[in-house]
């Protein structure tokens, strides 16, 4: 099995900050356990690549090189490019991701 490197986007990076910056109003110790759970997910995807699934909404665009990890309330979206992982954005399920994410897309 051939590791897979895991890089975060400038994008994803933003989403992840502001997801943790956003929880650390409340509780800074609710804010590090979220960010470790994100993390630690992600960290799976090194030897795990496919564990996702393609994103419905966007699957029916025919647009089928994304996937996503659930997790709640959030929605983990990346790429799988010569054994690279690109993690493109963090969103929250709550939203329209259909919308931000042809929006972003599309940029």
């Amino acid at each position: 099995m051939k590791k897979c490197d895991v890089i975060w986007t400038d994008t994803a990076k933003k989403d992840l900050n502001d997801i943790i910056e956003y929880i650390a109003q409340d509780t800074i110790e609710i804010a590090i356990q979220k960010y470790e759970k994100i993390k630690g997910i992600t960290r799976q995807l090194v030897l795990f690549p496919d564990q996702g699934r393609i994103i419905p909404e966007l699957l029916k665009h025919n647009i089928t090189k994304y996937k996503e990890l659930i997790i709640s309330p959030w929605r983990l979206i990346y790429k799988v490019d010569n054994n690279i992982v690109y993690i493109m954005a963090v969103i929250d399920g709550r939203r329209n991701i259909e919308d931000i994410l042809l929006q972003r897309l599309l940029r």
